[in-house]
Formats: structure tokens, sequence, C-alpha cells
């Protein structure tokens, strides 16, 4: 048997009464997975490829300051015979950390040129919040080299006018990211609320995401907040390219993507299929993987 593919199917026969030490020992798998490629431009990326290399190629995209880690919980409930590709983006992870450049276009082209490496012609893609985001840009820009989209956490903008009472988004969290200070305390108070979640997660994977975290270099958090997340406009300007057959995927608790914002990006994607899993966070695949990997499964099916 191919080792990849017994490594994912080690996952997948986990007995659900170890899932604490399952997720210990997934973080452990997916350290000794890694590889890295040299980009055509530049850019050492790190990745890990797990399943069956001749399955249907599936991308997964990460979000702010997490790495291919963020995918421990989730993996084991896939599909087993697909091709996971998982990367650590630009500045995050085992990944070149440079001073510049971190537009979602940028982190697009990294994907872009790390699936031409690995030779994938067209992939399905899972990602969630900052890399659903970028994903929106990738299919715009190259929209030939993907199949089907599953969004997690993700966004149309927030809409023009008022903005509602209660509402939450990422400017909640603006100012105190720009109040950071180096070195990260990865068990700071604000790290700790940043990744929290309203069920819970298990708490070794949740240390090692802000020790993770913690090692993203405070500019390239400032850079990400800056210039990854465009406004309510040029959202809708990228969402009018979007092509790709679309799950989107919410926890009706999410603290950063409230109700206007996710209907902003249902209008903009009207075909679009729509799960929200009630009580559930901004990370709904940390919190309930099997319930968020079933309906993932379901739709790439399809």
């Amino acid at each position: 048997m191919r080792p990849l593919l017994l490594l994912l199917l080690t996952f997948a026969v986990a007995s659900p009464c170890g899932a604490q030490t399952d997720v210990v020992a997934g973080m452990a798998r997916f350290d000794k997975a890694y590889r890295h490629v040299m980009l055509p431009n530049g850019l050492r990326m790190a990745y890990v490829e797990l399943g069956e290399p001749a399955g249907r190629p599936v991308l997964l995209v990460h979000g702010y300051t997490n790495t291919a880690l963020d995918w421990v919980p989730l993996v084991p409930y896939l599909a087993p015979h697909e091709r996971l590709i998982i990367p650590d983006l630009r500045g995050h992870g085992r990944t070149s950390k440079p001073e510049c450049c971190y537009t979602r276009q940028d982190f697009a082209y990294d994907l872009r040129l790390l699936l031409d490496r690995l030779h994938v012609a067209r992939t399905d893609v899972i990602a969630s919040s900052m890399g659903s985001i970028i994903m929106q840009a990738f299919d715009e820009l190259w929209p030939e080299r993907v199949d089907r989209v599953v969004l997690l956490g993700s966004t149309g903008g927030r809409p023009p006018g008022p903005r509602p009472v209660g509402a939450s988004d990422l400017s909640d969290y603006a100012d105190q990211i720009r109040a950071l200070k180096e070195p990260l305390d990865p068990d700071s108070p604000f790290m700790i609320a940043w990744w929290s979640s309203p069920t819970p997660v298990d708490p070794a994977f949740n240390r090692r995401q802000r020790r993770d975290a913690a090692a993203v270099p405070l500019p390239i958090w400032l850079a990400m907040l800056s210039q990854t997340f465009p406004d309510y406009e040029e959202f809708q300007r990228t969402l009018h390219h979007f092509t790709a057959p679309a799950l989107l995927i919410w926890g009706s608790k999410d603290p950063i993507m409230d109700e206007p914002q996710r209907a902003s990006l249902r209008a903009a994607l009207p075909t679009a299929q729509v799960k929200i899993f009630e009580g559930l966070g901004h990370a709904p695949f940390w919190e309930q993987p099997q319930a968020v990997a079933q309906a993932i499964n379901d739709f790439l099916r399809r």
C-alpha cells in the first residue's frame, strides 16, 4: 500500500472515543508528511500531500495566520480516495516569509504555481476564511483550473450602510492586531480569544494553532490585514466573475462573518448551495469535523 494512502487510512479508522488523542497524532503525522517545492517566483512552498496520488485532486487552503495543520480535524472524514494537497500559504508555517507581497492575488498566484509543479490541471477546492477570499480571486483569474469550491467562513463583503447592532467582523479584531508587539505570545489573552470557539476544540490542537500563528512575523500579520481583505465593491467585482459550483458553509455563531456579510455572498452566488451549522463558530470543521465533512463529501461527489 502506498505510504501516503496508508497515512490517510490511519486517520480514517480512528475511534471517535479517542478524538482528542487522534487529533494530537494527526498533527504529528502532518509534521512528518511535509514536503517543499521551489516555485518559479522564488517562493519555497511547504505542503502536505495525503490520500491516493491518482485520486481526484482537492486543494485545501487555510485561513489567516494558520497552517496546513488547520485541516487536521477534518481530514479523517473526507472521502478516502482523493488526492489532498494542503499547503502553507506564503508567510505561514514552513513556507517562505518574504517581506512582500500579501494581496489575495499574490496568494492565488502561488497556488497556481504549486498546482503547475504538481501537474494538477484542475482541482476541487476547500478553503476557509482568508483562504476562501484567496480562492475567490483564484477563480476569477483561472476559472479553467477549478472544478467545485467549498467556501467556509467566507464573505461577499459588508454591504454599505449602517452597521447592524451586534454585527461583528474582522475590524473588531483589527485594532487589537495592530496593537500587538513582538515577540507574539501564543498564550496572551488576545491569542486565546482569537482562537476561541463556541463549542470545545481539542486544547492541544488549539495550543498548536496559537503557537504557529505566533511564529508568523508581525509585519506579515499587518500586511495581510491591510492587503488581503478587499472592500465591499472589490469583493462584488470579483464575485461577478466567479463561475465554479460552490458550497457555502458557516457556523451560526461565527463572530467574524455575521449575517449581512453572509447574505452578500449568497446574493453574489445565487446558485451556490448553503449549509449553516447551528451553534458553531468561524471554523465549524474544528468543532464538528465529521458533520462538516459529510456536507463536503456529498457536494464534491455530485
